[in-house]
């Protein structure tokens, strides 16, 4: 078979570009190494329940633009996204806001907000922060550090907040009313059905591959398992940079999580979709409860616990680390994938970066309007 473009990754980034592309006229092959298609956002049925396999994804956006064109391929609720912290036997409200302030300190203003934070940052008297600890503080102050953020970090990276780099934390929003929507976005829901049915219609009279992986497949000459071959005009790759180069120049460091899902006899378990554990005595950072994406009412629930894990050659890489070692090579493959004739490089993986889904979206649009 030929193609004009082969798309690694069924992803959002492949699904938008490679439904562009057909649109214009192009053939295109999508192959994931995967069993599925919308990558980390894939959701499957259980219990009546659409269940986020890979931790919670909530669509969020100020871009008109890319909020009408994921609407043409569903069609969203109104979910806000409100998580909930618990901290030993405490409860706060996320983000940092006045429901937050006045559980912590019993205020309830936010000049009394202000002034509690206001001294604790100048008696932090941090002017120069050296390290997350440091910058966590010196925009907080210590007690919103202590509680929601320093153990939380430390499970989420692995690290001491201490040795951890400041950037990693540019900011940390302190949000002075009582609004508990964490985005705060102009747009905001959940696809009805689940991204794995939106990502299905992007495809819809594609060529998809799933469970073949791409390496393995330049390795037999463009043929796959089955025997059959095929031959393409562009490659996109939304894998991993330094995995496609075989690792040359060195490997590039990453996150890695573990998802258990449970299936608890009750309708409702935890009382919120969204809830982050940050002591250190619970090894998960989060707990989500499913059905509350889509308020279903249905008699039992799934409740999945989000593990921060570390990350080697067969574990799915969730998070880069951006640290400056990791920059200064990633620059380097970056470098490198420019003599790569007719390939491009893009999506998390293949940029080395985060990315919001309405930020992966909006890649793939810019560069499917700069294909011919």
């Amino acid at each position: 078979m030929e193609y004009d473009y082969l798309i690694v990754g069924a992803g959002l980034f492949g699904a938008v570009f490679a439904h562009e592309m057909k649109n214009k006229g192009k053939k295109i092959l999508v192959m994931d190494r995967r069993p599925h298609v919308a990558g980390n956002a894939y959701t499957r049925e259980e219990e009546g329940i659409q269940v986020h396999e890979y931790g919670a994804h909530i669509f969020h956006t100020n871009d008109d633009a890319v909020w009408e064109y994921v609407n043409r391929f569903a069609s969203f609720n109104n979910y806000i996204n409100s998580p909930i912290a618990y901290y030993r036997d405490e409860v706060y409200n996320l983000p940092f806001n006045m429901n937050t302030f006045s559980r912590m300190w019993g205020i309830k203003t936010p000049d009394e907000a202000r002034k509690i934070i206001d001294s604790q940052v100048r008696e932090a008297g941090i002017t120069e922060p050296k390290n997350l600890e440091e910058q966590a503080i010196s925009l907080v102050g210590k007690d919103v550090y202590e509680k929601l953020v320093k153990e939380y970090t430390q499970k989420q990276w692995g690290r001491e907040c201490r040795d951890l780099p400041a950037f990693i934390i540019k900011r940390l929003p302190l949000r002075f009313s009582y609004d508990n929507n964490y985005f705060n976005a102009a747009h905001q829901g959940i696809p009805i059905g689940g991204f794995t049915k939106m990502a299905e219609k992007m495809l819809e009279g594609v060529d998809v591959r799933l469970g073949e992986d791409f390496l393995d497949l330049r390795k037999r000459g463009y043929r796959f398992s089955d025997g059959s071959g095929i031959s393409f005009g562009k490659l996109i790759y939304t894998g991993m940079i330094d995995e496609y180069f075989d690792y040359s120049l060195g490997e590039l460091e990453y996150r890695s999580l573990k998802f258990v899902h449970e299936t608890k006899d009750t309708p409702n378990f935890q009382g919120n979709a969204v809830v982050n554990h940050t002591s250190k005595e619970v090894p998960y950072t989060r707990s989500i409860e499913h059905k509350f994406f889509e308020m279903k009412d249905v008699p039992k629930t799934i409740v999945t616990y989000e593990y921060p894990d570390a990350f080697e050659r067969g574990k799915e890489p969730y998070y880069s680390i951006n640290d400056e070692k990791n920059t200064v090579l990633y620059g380097k493959y970056k470098e490198l994938s420019k003599k790569e004739k007719n390939v491009v490089f893009c999506g998390r993986l293949g940029s080395y970066r985060y990315y919001d889904m309405d930020q992966v979206i909006g890649e793939a649009l810019k560069l499917s309007s700069d294909e011919t």
